[in-house]
């Protein structure tokens, strides 16, 4: 192997860690870099999600070449009082279109699949074989790890890719089914429960089981049955051909810095959303990883003399402000797991969805506005005024460290 030391060594092969790779690899051609993925693929199994308006131009842009699920006549929900039909596009990426892509397009001596990093510091990564692999900067994109100086719930989900032996009629999205049935992943206690179904094409449909949790913990084989029901309750038979589970934190509050503390290196930065990008209360990762792939290429480029330690402490700061910006989405997650029981949260939701098209595209953003956050919060509240006002001055639930299951 070269022993010559890489511009920048990436850790971990995901969403934020392909997206960094890609970006540099577009816009900072002439740097060295590798990106070291402890799977067979680059991000995993997974599909990502998310609403035409949650990027700016440069984020399309850097996603342009991937093959995206597209639809652009809006999408449905469904709540136990109305139906609703709004005009916002969705999009969506599988995790292998994202490996197929980038595997493709980065050089090839610049992706280490089977790699597990077994330690990091400010001057490289070592593998756990014992390779040493020398970066002038190192960003670590591994697996968020759950954290007591945080605080709030879980969403827990499974999904099926079914190709159906007859086309299911769907034209667009239904991104919240919640005329299901209000019962926890585990099937003895409730949770707000609802059912996402994306129409791949005519006749493949992703159906995923999704809850909004107090434990980290699913009954796989309760939600593969749930999912293949409401199949079957559509009239959609065919075959699995493909299959993901997910269990991810939705922050209510807590201390970011205490969290990171936990495992920061003098001189890594951290992104993804062991760093902080995710959107507190949807769990939405994909617009904050376009935007820091595409703020750390600038740098390198603008700058390309930045050590290492100045670009940890810039990733540092982007998420310092991402979650003061996000505090009114983490005051939110306490509505929804403190003031509301688990029953009652499906009609939170019910109450956010009714309120305007352009209110609901800045919320998932994350650029909801004053007047967006006072109408949200104005009205009939959807749970008692006391259980409310207690919720709002709470620093929420910590977080539970239990292994998920």
């Amino acid at each position: 192997m070269d022993k010559r030391a890489y511009d920048v060594a990436i850790a971990g092969g995901g969403l934020a860690g392909g997206l960094i790779a890609l970006a540099l690899h577009r816009n900072a051609p002439d740097l060295r870099f590798v990106l070291a993925e402890a799977g067979e693929t680059l991000g995993g199994n997974h599909r990502w999600s998310w609403f035409d308006t949650d990027l700016d131009e440069a984020g399309a842009q850097l996603l342009a070449g991937f093959a995206i699920n597209r639809w652009d006549e809006g999408y449905d929900i469904a709540f136990p009082k109305y139906e609703k039909t709004l005009e916002t596009g969705y999009r969506s990426l599988a995790s292998e279109e994202f490996h197929r892509f980038l595997t493709r397009e980065l050089p090839a001596d610049s992706v280490r699949l089977n790699t597990r990093v077994d330690a990091l510091d400010a001057g490289g990564i070592t593998l756990a074989n014992g390779e040493r692999i020398d970066a002038k900067r190192v960003i670590d994109c591994r697996t968020f790890k759950p954290s007591a100086h945080l605080a709030g719930g879980w969403q827990v989900f499974l999904g099926q890719h079914i190709r159906c032996e007859e086309p299911h009629g769907l034209t667009r999205p239904v991104i919240m089914d919640a005329t299901v049935d209000q019962v926890a992943p585990y099937g003895n206690e409730s949770a707000y429960r609802f059912v996402y179904v994306l129409p791949l094409s005519e006749g493949e449909v992703f159906i995923e089981d999704t809850y909004y949790a107090d434990h980290p913990r699913m009954d796989k084989d309760l939600l593969w049955s749930r999912t293949q029901a409401y199949a079957a309750r559509h009239g959609w038979h065919g075959e699995v051909v493909m299959h993901e589970t997910g269990i991810l934190p939705v922050l209510s509050g807590g201390n970011l810095n205490a969290a990171l503390a936990e495992r920061r290196v003098p001189g890594v930065a951290m992104a993804g959303a062991q760093g902080g990008f995710s959107h507190p209360l949807t769990s939405y990762t994909l617009p904050f990883a376009a935007s820091n792939a595409l703020a750390i290429a600038e740098l390198l480029t603008t700058q390309p003399e930045t050590t290492g330690k100045a670009l940890a402490q810039f990733c540092r700061k982007r998420s310092d402000n991402h979650w003061r910006r996000t505090s009114f989405y983490r005051m939110l997650s306490r509505m929804l797991f403190e003031a509301a029981t688990p029953e009652e949260r499906v009609v939170v939701f019910q109450h956010f969805y009714d309120l305007s098209d352009d209110l609901v595209e800045r919320f998932y953003a994350g650029g909801s506005t004053l007047s967006d956050k006072i109408r949200i919060l104005s009205g009939e509240p959807p749970v008692p005024i006391a259980r409310a006002i207690k919720a709002l001055l709470s620093r929420g639930t910590p977080l539970s460290t239990e292994t998920p299951a």
